[in-house]
């Protein structure tokens, strides 16, 4: 089969090499997929450089989930040759590849008339997303909600949340053209922070009070500005540090306005307590097959495709999803 595989830690763009490599073993708890389709993440990035928490020895294939169908599985596994299926890759078998081997009790089915594309798309953005405004941020309807990067993965997918649930949203982005793209997404106010002062406009749509709920997946020096921004009992998510720097928080500042800040380690709760996940997939399955929530995707890219579309999430050019299809 064919692959892409790290044979040296570094930046997947140049580390990256095409491979002819034998079918992945359908490990004990796990079975093997034919790809169709793997969601790009910046995870991924991490990972090829050895900088992810879960650190890899070369020489593996990256890719930390893909979406297709079963071709074998181990001993055990309930689940069949011909389901269609989206789930975790185990370690060193990813999903940059023509088959990959996904670990079963973590798969779910794909529910008919979804394609792999969306639901690869979807995997891990809306999951991130659900546990972040529902399980850790008990967001209620009617509150006011602020996404940051919001034409990212993490951030199109927490709009779409926030609005299902009948929240007023205010989304900010670095380009008009991912603000216009916000907002035709549901947020009902929109910022282009690179040209706009982002504390002063978000508290003037607010009328001085600031916002309830800040989803940040971007760290950095917008966390400073996110929390003088949050309101009284507000609360901050803190996604990921998509800016590259984590930022650090004056204790003070947090007990005055008596908020909190909230971490959201998605992928955590499946080694801690994966029950979430039931619920978590039955909403999100359900608010997809009645379409009203559809990932946004950027761009599907095949074999030769796929380094640069991994420079490109890296450089934060990208409007939504990157996706991986090992035919296109």
């Amino acid at each position: 089969m064919k692959a892409l595989q790290i044979n040296e830690l570094g930046d997947p763009w140049q580390k990256l090499e095409l491979a002819d490599l034998e079918r992945p073993p359908a490990r004990e708890g796990a079975c093997v997929v034919k790809v169709e389709a793997t969601d790009i993440n910046f995870a991924d990035i991490l990972q090829c450089r050895g900088e992810y928490q879960v650190k890899l020895t070369p020489p593996f294939v990256p890719g930390m989930s893909a979406a297709g169908t079963v071709i074998e599985s181990a001993s055990g596994v309930a689940l069949e040759p011909g389901q269609r299926i989206v789930g975790p890759a185990a370690e060193n078998h990813g999903g940059f590849a023509e088959e990959c081997t996904i670990l079963a009790e973590r798969a779910m089915l794909i529910p008919d008339g979804v394609d792999a594309v969306k639901a690869a798309a979807a995997n891990v953005t809306y999951q991130t997303a659900w546990v972040g405004l529902h399980l850790r941020g008990n967001l209620q309807p009617g509150e006011t909600v602020l996404v940051l990067a919001g034409a990212g993965g993490v951030g199109s997918a927490a709009i779409e949340l926030a609005r299902e649930h009948g929240c007023w949203i205010i989304a900010a982005a670095g380009t008009d053209e991912k603000v216009d793209v916000c907002r035709t997404l549901g947020a009902d106010e929109v910022i282009n922070y690179d040209t706009e002062d982002l504390y002063e406009r978000v508290m003037k749509l607010t009328q001085g009070r600031g916002v309830d709920l800040i989803y940040d997946p971007v760290g950095g020096a917008y966390f400073d500005i996110a929390r003088r921004l949050v309101a009284w009992e507000g609360r901050i998510l803190v996604i990921g540090f998509a800016a590259g720097s984590i930022p650090l928080a004056p204790m003070n500042h947090v007990l005055v306005k008596n908020y909190s800040i909230v971490g959201v380690h998605m992928g955590g709760y499946r080694d801690h307590d994966p029950r979430p996940f039931t619920r978590c997939n039955e909403v999100l399955n359900e608010l997809m097959v009645r379409g009203r929530i559809s990932p946004l995707i950027d761009e599907v890219v095949g074999f030769g495709g796929l380094p640069d579309a991994l420079r490109k999430l890296a450089n934060r050019q990208s409007i939504g999803r990157l996706v991986f299809c090992p035919g296109a």
